[in-house]
């Protein structure tokens, strides 16, 4: 038999040897021409649906705000990749267009992350109200360290971050000169007879 020259056989074995497509053509008699079979294609196929925008929106909602491990599970459940969970989170329909992200499911994570920020601003106001200063007065010196350490950070997280001054950061700093460039009647000349 010539080189690339199959029998039916051959090619049937593999054939379903190498794909699990029911679609490609199985050879049943010998064919004196060549035979073109199709590749199948890559990425969605006939009849696969879109991911809804709702389930979308829910999908990087909880990534958002119940953080990665949530939203990668719930995206697990419905049968979409860890890649994907990501791309809702940033408001993107999948991962080719995670720069690009579709308004209505940006709009969608950032309502809900003002819902979460507005709810735990109302239990912290609460939380400040319980404490008087009677309660103050006869604390523990140990709890009043602890209710001044976290009233810091509270405090901390609230205000906008501030520029830092780059004098009192610990990171390395380099100093780069320019070289200097002399010209040749700066230099001494000598003589040499020959």
């Amino acid at each position: 038999m010539a080189i690339g020259r199959l029998t039916p056989e051959q090619f049937n074995k593999e054939i379903l040897g190498s794909t699990n497509q029911p679609s490609i053509e199985v050879l049943d008699k010998v064919d004196e021409g060549a035979r073109i079979i199709d590749k199948p294609s890559k990425g969605r196929k006939e009849g696969d649906m879109n991911v809804p925008e709702g389930l979308r929106k829910l999908i990087g909602e909880t990534y958002e705000i119940d953080g990665r491990a949530n939203g990668v599970d719930l995206a697990k459940r419905f049968g979409i990749s860890a890649s994907s969970a990501s791309a809702y989170a940033n408001g993107a329909t999948s991962t080719k267009s995670y720069n690009e992200s579709v308004p209505a499911i940006a709009s969608h994570i950032i309502k809900s992350k003002e819902r979460a920020v507005k709810r735990a601003s109302k239990t912290l106001n609460q939380a400040l109200g319980a404490i008087t200063q009677e309660k103050l007065d006869y604390a523990d010196p140990k709890d009043l360290s602890s209710i001044a350490k976290d009233m810091s950070a509270i405090i901390k997280n609230l205000e906008p971050p501030q520029a830092t001054d780059v004098t009192n950061n610990n990171a390395p700093q380099f100093t780069i000169y320019a070289p200097q460039f002399r010209d040749e009647r700066s230099f001494e000349v000598i003589t040499v007879q020959e």
